[in-house]
């Protein structure tokens, strides 16, 4: 392996990284009646006893159950299926900016870097570039999304 394909997977490695190691945070425990306010409106994923997870919007949260809008509709989720929720929310987007803006300059940099050094012509150079920038300009701006993204761990005590 060449070192600018090392440099460039070494870049990519470091951004994947990056959002499962800061995302989370310390569990959350609350009585149920205590979750609505806490969920309502934003997004969740819910990990059931059966070891199932279900991803959507909570709508509702009822006396017995949980209502989330999911891809298919609406789902009415038992509230003695529920084992865990994560709730992800999204604070500003400096994370987006700074990742976006280092991948183009990585993009760049890199791109133009192999393009000029493992090419003999602009045909097989720039299609090359382009490609390399691109997906170094994709991957910092989700790299800066996961930095964007809170998830709180909530269990559920019971009363």
């Amino acid at each position: 392996m060449t070192l600018q394909y090392r440099i460039v997977f070494s870049i990519l490695l470091l951004f994947a990284g990056q959002r499962s190691s800061l995302a989370e945070s310390k569990p959350l425990e609350l009585k149920w009646t205590e979750l609505a306010p806490i969920i309502h409106g934003h997004r969740v994923e819910l990990v059931l006893k059966q070891g199932l997870k279900i991803k959507g919007e909570a709508v509702v949260v009822r006396e017995d159950s949980l209502v989330m809008d999911v891809k298919k509709g609406s789902a009415v989720i038992p509230r003695t299926d529920i084992r865990l929720i994560k709730l992800v929310r999204t604070r500003g987007n400096w994370g987006r900016n700074l990742g976006t803006t280092i991948g183009v300059l990585t993009g760049i940099s890199v791109g133009g870097y192999v393009a000029g050094t493992q090419t003999h012509s602009a045909s097989a150079g720039i299609p090359l570039f382009l490609v390399m920038a691109s997906a170094l300009t994709l991957a910092g701006y989700h790299a800066g999304r996961g930095l964007d993204a809170r998830v709180t761990v909530i269990t559920i005590v019971p009363e």
